[in-house]
């Protein structure tokens, strides 16, 4: 009667901790963990309520080294700075152990200043804001309008290995909704990517 007990309590503490790792921000819910200072790759430490934008707020949970990250990775920047030059602030979060190969903190130094970031990159240095916010890949997008509430989660767009073929600009279609003062057509679609490497 006592393992039955036993195991009983074991499978139960697996499921709650299953279910707070697919735990996620809804459509309409409001932004998490605002206010957690994170290290940026420039050393200081920057909260995601220090970039808030007028017109709503980008975040992207990433990493330097996933093959999807790769691939998007030209389409995310160039939306990013064009879109932080129109009211809206953007924030890159690396939720990867950082033993993880290709992730460590100078790594993303080097990696933020190769492609031209102008927007923080920071550090999740104990993964808990992905957790929170319930990001699972990298890459995965987060889009938040003027009042902090979710518009947009989900993939860049429809294609991030052959931007060419590429026929659903999720990404670049929220943000112009939100620039416009319109509702988001599409407002969550998969997020498709590596899997974050909790801390």
């Amino acid at each position: 009667m006592k393992k039955k007990y036993t195991l009983r309590l074991a499978i139960s503490a697996v499921a709650a901790l299953t279910i707070t790792s697919l735990a996620a921000i809804d459509i309409g819910d409001p932004l998490v963990d605002a206010d957690v200072k994170m290290r940026n790759v420039d050393g200081s430490r920057v909260s995601i309520n220090d970039i808030k934008g007028e017109k709503g707020t980008l975040v992207i949970f990433t990493c330097n080294h996933c093959p999807f990250v790769i691939d998007w990775q030209a389409r995310m920047v160039e939306l990013s700075n064009t879109y932080k030059e129109k009211g809206f602030g953007v924030i890159f979060i690396n939720s990867n152990d950082s033993t993880t190969k290709g992730d460590s903190y100078e790594d993303m130094q080097k990696f933020a200043k190769e492609h031209g970031y102008q927007f923080p990159y920071v550090v999740d240095e104990t993964s808990q804001v992905a957790q929170n916010f319930g990001a699972q890949k990298t890459p995965d997008v987060f889009l938040f309008d003027a009042a902090g509430e979710l518009a947009y989660h989900g993939a860049v767009d429809d294609n991030g290995r052959n931007p060419e073929h590429v026929q659903e600009t999720y990404l670049k279609d929220a943000l112009e909704a939100l620039l416009t003062g319109k509702k988001v057509a599409v407002q969550e679609t998969k997020a498709v990517g590596c899997s974050i490497k909790l801390r």
